[in-house]
């Protein structure tokens, strides 16, 4: 296997940047579960760019700010894969990957860890410490995807300030300091603080917020919703291509509109139009109209009812009535 990995600007505007591949060493308590960690890298996915970037974050970190704490939070609405995006890096430099979601239900000792009582054989009980999630990630090599930053409640902001800062360690409740390892990587994700519909997110704390580098990650565009579609399903029909994807713009650009005339609560995910509408254009496929029974029954059941009107308007801009089947050839 190569010790390398080589990414390359999809724009062709910037140089390669080639970085070391990461090797989970054999005398971590956990190599076999930590290796079980390493994510396998999709072979529909299609960088945008995103790759590259973190690739030009990681060359500088790793050559010029080894001692400046970097960590990047991507923010973007649902489903326009930043979670991905983290997870497809960690696999091309095969890092375990570990993500551990912030809600406000889970408290600071899940993530960081607790004193617990264990049977001793003997009849009695004996305290033990236990890591949390994020306590165990850091104890070896990892990519650690902190995932919906703005929904983690304040006691767990403020355990983590000291990881994220100059100190660059997690302080225990027994006194041990752990320490962030050269080969371990933190990252975040979030969604915009506005009037969305994004049940228990609040606005960052400023001074947890000032603690990362912030990256807007936006909807795909057309064509590269176009290239997501033909590299995932060969056999799909290209009017049934180009109408998903202007579909899936036209919506997303109603989502974010600051016209609240027009603007919709709902958008087009990447889940939506590379799995869902897909799906049911397989169920419908020898049907009259593939498409129109798909968007009926995979899209809009997502759709609050206040919504359905505007996405029947840009049904009716878009595609009036949608390409004759079959959608697979």
């Amino acid at each position: 296997m190569a010790d390398t990995v080589t990414f390359h600007d999809p724009t062709g505007e910037g140089p390669p940047i080639e970085l070391p591949v990461a090797e989970v060493p054999r005398d971590v308590p956990d190599y076999e579960l930590r290796r079980e960690h390493i994510p396998e890298p999709d072979p529909y996915y299609v960088d945008l760019g995103m790759l590259y970037r973190l690739a030009q974050l990681e060359a500088v970190r790793t050559h010029y700010m080894t001692n400046t704490p970097l960590h990047l939070a991507l923010r973007g609405h649902m489903g326009t894969g930043k979670d991905h995006d983290l997870e497809q890096f960690a696999a091309l430099l095969r890092l375990p990957h570990y993500r551990i979601p912030l809600t406000g239900e889970v408290r600071d000792i899940t993530l960081i860890g607790s004193v617990k009582l264990h049977g001793d054989g003997k009849g009695g009980t004996e305290s033990r410490w236990e890591d949390g999630d994020i306590t165990r990630a850091l104890r070896g090599p990892a990519l650690l995807n902190l995932s919906e930053l703005n929904a983690a409640g304040a006691e767990t902001l403020f355990a983590l300030h000291g990881l994220l800062d100059r100190h660059r360690a997690l302080e225990l409740p027994t006194g041990e300091m752990v320490h962030l390892r050269p080969d371990v990587r933190v990252f975040g994700t979030l969604n915009p603080t506005d009037l969305r519909d994004y049940a228990g997110t609040q606005t960052l704390n400023k001074a947890f917020a000032d603690r990362w580098i912030i990256w807007e990650k936006s909807f795909p565009a057309e064509d590269e919703l176009r290239t997501m579609l033909r590299r995932r399903y060969e056999d799909l029909r290209q009017e049934f291509i180009d109408a998903i994807a202007t579909l899936a713009v036209e919506v997303n650009a109603s989502f974010t509109s600051s016209d609240a005339r027009t603007r919709v609560e709902t958008p087009m995910s990447l889940r939506a139009v590379l799995e869902r509408i897909p799906t049911g254009l397989r169920i419908m496929n020898d049907t009259a109209d593939p498409l129109r029974r798909a968007w009926d029954e995979f899209v809009l059941p997502h759709i609050e009812p206040f919504d359905r009107d505007h996405y029947e308007t840009v049904w009716a801009a878009v595609v009036r009535r949608g390409p004759k089947g079959p959608a697979f050839r």
